[in-house]
């Protein structure tokens, strides 16, 4: 039932039918850790974990991630850095949040196309159209990198923090997904989240990508409908912050229309500026 290789786009696995053009060989390691649970063969100790390659759309033909068996602590983010080299990314996965774990989730990764085929700047305008009520589409932000801390570094300090005493998840796991950058992680399990706005994660991974290059953000976090980044370099000023606010009103008009404040100025100066990490959830 598992393959040791698959054929798949940049962030993911491309199944026969779907829109991917820029295709690549990349194997998936994951096939190897059924014969080999520590992860050995690959240089890895992992902890007692399972695979998951069943989905709604039914078995899929390879391993989608690798998910551990016990609650994530502190410092079990960078005992897996070392899994980047074999091809293979960690997520902390939210399994308490009341709809269980990937298992129970609706994974289809055989209805997201292929990242790299969406233009972050028009999918952003077009879901502006779609949700800012009649105001012109802003553009897109402007990149925030002058200052910027190593982004890996700070998808570690940010994953640790989490996870410690007092953090905001209730039974996060750690898991490791094949997938060649962060912003592809959605994309790569089929993640249906935002499928009230969204029936197409590539297209949110495309922008995942986009803010990647201009702000360092690492995909740290996934729920069964929210989704939780690190930033290493925030905008540091009320009008950058604004700008990026405008990008996330795009990306997930949920965050902002149905927040505290749902004014699009309160969020950029409480969820944007100089902040971290950044949080999204569709209802």
């Amino acid at each position: 039932m598992l393959s040791a290789t698959a054929v798949v786009g940049r962030g993911g696995v491309s199944v026969p039918g779907s829109t991917v053009t820029t295709m690549a060989t990349l194997p998936n390691p994951l096939p190897k850790l059924a014969a080999d649970p520590s992860g050995g063969s690959l240089g890895l100790r992992l902890p007692a974990g399972t695979l998951l390659d069943t989905t709604d759309e039914g078995p899929w033909h390879e391993p989608l991630l690798w998910c551990a068996g016990e609650r994530a602590v502190p410092g079990g983010w960078t005992a897996l850095e070392p899994a980047r080299r074999a091809g293979l990314l960690p997520v902390v996965l939210e399994t308490g949040d009341g709809h269980g774990g990937p298992d129970r989730w609706e994974l289809m990764p055989g209805e997201v196309s292929y990242p790299g085929d969406h233009d972050a700047e028009e999918v952003l305008a077009e879901y502006w159209e779609e949700h800012a009520e009649g105001e012109a589409c802003p553009g897109p932000a402007d990149a925030a990198l002058e200052t910027q801390d190593d982004p890996d570094a700070v998808a570690a300090g940010t994953v640790d923090a989490l996870l410690g005493d007092g953090g905001p998840f209730k039974d996060p796991r750690l898991a490791l997904v094949p997938a060649r950058r962060s912003a592809d992680i959605p994309t790569a399990i089929g993640w249906t989240g935002p499928a009230n706005h969204e029936g197409d994660t590539a297209r949110l991974s495309a922008v995942l990508r986009s803010w990647e290059d201009r702000f360092g953000i690492r995909v740290v976090a996934l729920g069964f409908d929210h989704l939780l980044v690190s930033v290493a370099s925030p905008p540091t000023t009320r009008a950058a912050a604004q700008a990026v606010a405008a990008e996330h009103l795009a990306f997930c008009p949920d965050n902002i229309h149905q927040g505290a404040d749902p004014t699009l100025r309160a969020y950029a100066e409480h969820q944007v500026l100089n902040q971290r990490t950044w949080h999204f959830w569709w209802d």
